[in-house]
């Protein structure tokens, strides 16, 4: 493998889906699946001894779950790229991963071609996400299912109000290039604008944000 090669890390009990995976992405340059783990435990450790630049995760495992398992691999390294890659459509895993920090949530029954852009994009900073997941939690913007119940005002308050905008475009999913071509900016200014709000927040990626801006309803409509 090249140098360049993106190391990842795979952490699934079903052992015919990691062969699946490996394989997929042994077809592909530029990858390199450098460990596996059949369990939340096993994967904490070999994420520690390997440090891959992205871990895939399932969600529901035997012993420890993936949201813990996540936790616990972002203890030592909270800016680790780890993507849950699970069956479950449910919003509220959606909510709970993104929250304990996940770079991304992807479902099992996306497309080889989905998968591999979606693990490069992660390997570089970004979110990702299935179209549906984003769907859903857009849902829960528009209607309100993620109401806060103590509104994170002196956190909002440290934001401008272009920054604020931002965040609520966050919320529904928009690219920087939609948010730019939305306000009239340049896509670079929003660029700037999104990392000024995650320092600010101490969040660590643009789902967390998007999250933090449902749950405080951060441009709900009336």
């Amino acid at each position: 493998m090249s140098e360049q090669s993106i190391r990842i890390l795979l952490v699934d009990d079903h052992t015919l889906f990691r062969s699946g995976i490996k394989a997929l992405l042994a077809r592909q340059a530029g990858f390199d699946v450098v460990g596996e783990a059949a369990d939340g435990a096993e994967g904490v450790k070999l994420a520690k001894q390997l440090d891959p630049d992205v871990v895939l995760l399932d969600l529901n495992m035997p012993g420890i779950s993936g949201v813990e398992a996540l936790t616990l691999m972002l203890q030592d390294q909270p800016k680790r790229a780890v993507v849950m890659l699970t069956v479950s459509e449910e919003a509220d895993d959606l909510t709970a991963a993104l929250k304990a920090g996940a770079r991304g949530y992807l479902l099992k029954n996306i497309d080889a071609d989905f998968l591999t852009q979606a693990v490069a994009r992660a390997a570089a900073g970004e979110s990702v996400m299935s179209d549906s997941m984003t769907a859903k939690l857009m849902a829960q913007f528009r209607h309100g299912a993620a109401a806060p119940v103590e509104p994170a005002e002196q956190e909002l308050d440290r934001l401008t109000p272009r920054e604020r905008e931002i965040l609520g475009f966050l919320a529904q999913g928009k690219s920087n290039k939609e948010i730019a071509r939305s306000l009239d900016l340049a896509e670079s200014t929003v660029k700037i604008h999104v990392q000024n709000i995650l320092k600010k927040l101490s969040l660590s990626s643009r789902v967390q944000a998007a999250v933090f801006a449902v749950e405080n309803g951060v441009g709900r409509s009336a």
